[in-house]
């Protein structure tokens, strides 16, 4: 099994930063990739980040040039810088991980954390 615990959320000023962490552990052969991904009320899962194990990132556009993710390997722990912060950004956080857990792929997720920006 594989677990993800999340942190790092809360509530901030518009134009504010957070930084949240995502730390793996369980029975992990390997990881793939890890990232973000955010729902907000009413509205449809997305993905906000990932990082491959080769070190390759994607971002959704609406995040591009405010959000960060980078990854410590040896810790299995990934993270998300989020500077610049808007109230559209409000939304619950969640970490995903791609991993191959005794030879068989396997997608995981945090149980969430809540990102609240307003003033």
């Amino acid at each position: 099994q594989v677990q993800l615990v999340e942190s790092g959320g809360g509530l901030v000023q518009p134009g504010g930063s957070l930084r949240l962490s995502c730390a793996a552990s369980g029975s992990i052969f390997s990881i793939n990739a890890m990232g973000w991904y955010r729902q907000a009320p009413g509205k449809q899962r997305e993905m906000v980040a990932t990082i491959t194990s080769a070190g390759s990132r994607i971002y959704a556009d609406s995040v591009k040039g405010r959000f960060s993710i980078s990854r410590d390997t040896a810790k299995n722990t990934v993270y998300l810088q989020m500077n610049s912060l808007k109230p559209e950004d409000t939304a619950v956080y969640y970490c995903n991980a791609d991993v191959y857990v005794e030879a068989k792929r396997k997608m995981a997720w945090g149980q969430g954390t809540q990102v609240t920006v307003s003033s």
